[in-house]
């Protein structure tokens, strides 16, 4: 037993997601104080969703460093696609069979398979790679980049169906058109995309050998990677000053369900699913396992709450599914790093 790792491990798993917890706190509390006034955090989460988060997106596609080294790993990136997409598929069936309100449904789907892996996820398969003794420049630190480049894109698209499916409106059917126009129109699927076309013009321009980058327009670069990274504490701020504590009661079951799944049945299936796939596959898990503790272990994503405001589901819920797998995620991703250690998963290097 690695005593040092493990206390390590836990220290990572805190400064990863209590900052998470600390922002909805002030926000809590500047809301009881009616510095942030209720029209003010509708407001303030209007602006984030359409415009704080997506430039935030676009920022974290752009800053893929080599997107060449997609090539390198492509069986394990279409793998990551399509668990992606079955547990996307899977989460229909659960939330059918477990959830009643149309509204909630949505807001349920997104928390099983969407992950906060822009904000928490990269830096913690960092931390991990990094601790076993890997150079921040090895593949098993660059594959978590890549795995944001499908993730990001995949997470958001099926966000905006999971949110407009189940509520069918008044003829009893989903509208497709409008299910489309959403996705469309989606401000976060915009900034995936201008993201992926950025992403592309560049790779374009190092091809031709040409050293121009969109990070030399400093006065344009500069403030669109400030107002990213605003993006985060202000959503959690927002969070916090709509979260209610008496709201708990009355969605206990919902929260209960999301976030255990989430936390706990997400991680256990799909990390050792991916296990036994990749060792089969490769001879070994060990590069590719701290991206997957990353993409199925860390709590829903904070943009998920305003997302849901935003299209007309159930916020409140939204919101407090955000709190709860933050909160408990300390815990799992301590448990989860560990069984990887000691079985020898995750292999200290020398």
């Amino acid at each position: 037993m690695n005593w040092s790792l493990m206390g390590e491990s836990f220290v990572v798993a805190c400064n990863a997601v209590l900052p998470i917890v600390v922002l909805v706190i002030v926000g809590y509390i500047l809301r009881r104080l009616n510095i942030i006034s209720e029209s003010f955090q509708k407001q303030g989460n209007k602006f984030c969703f359409k415009i704080m988060i997506s430039i935030l997106l676009f920022c974290n596609i752009y800053a893929i460093e080599d997107i060449t080294k997609i090539g390198d790993f492509g069986i394990f990136i279409l793998e990551v696609a399509i668990a992606i997409t079955v547990l996307f598929l899977i989460g229909i069936v659960v939330v059918k069979l477990c959830i009643k309100d149309p509204k909630q449904q949505g807001v349920v789907h997104q928390c099983l398979f969407r992950s906060n892996y822009a904000i928490i996820g990269i830096p913690l398969a960092t931390f991990i790679a990094t601790s076993l003794g890997y150079a921040e420049d090895s593949d098993i630190v660059g594959i978590a980049s890549l795995v944001s480049a499908i993730s990001i894109p995949l997470f958001n698209v099926f966000a905006v169906i999971s949110l407009s499916m189940y509520d069918k409106g008044e003829n009893g059917h989903i509208d497709i058109k409008k299910m489309l126009k959403g996705i469309i129109t989606n401000p976060l699927i915009i900034g995936v995309l201008t993201g992926l076309v950025a992403l592309a013009i560049r790779q374009i321009l190092i091809v031709c050998n040409v050293s121009w980058r969109l990070s030399d327009i400093v006065f344009i670069y500069k403030p669109l990677t400030q107002i990213g990274n605003m993006a985060t504490p202000f959503a959690l701020l927002m969070l916090g000053a709509g979260f209610t504590f008496s709201a708990v009661a009355k969605l206990k079951y919902q929260i209960i369900l999301g976030t255990a799944i989430r936390i706990a049945l997400v991680p256990a299936v799909f990390l050792i699913s991916f296990y036994f796939i990749l060792d089969a596959q490769f001879g070994s898990a060990t590069i590719y396992f701290p991206a997957l503790i990353a993409l199925f272990s860390t709590p829903v994503a904070v943009s998920s709450a305003p997302m849901a405001v935003e299209m007309g589901q159930d916020g409140e819920l939204a919101g407090q599914l955000v709190v709860w797998t933050s909160l408990f995620s300390i815990l799992s991703l301590f448990i989860i790093i560990m069984i990887s250690v000691n079985t020898g998963v995750l292999p200290i290097q020398g």
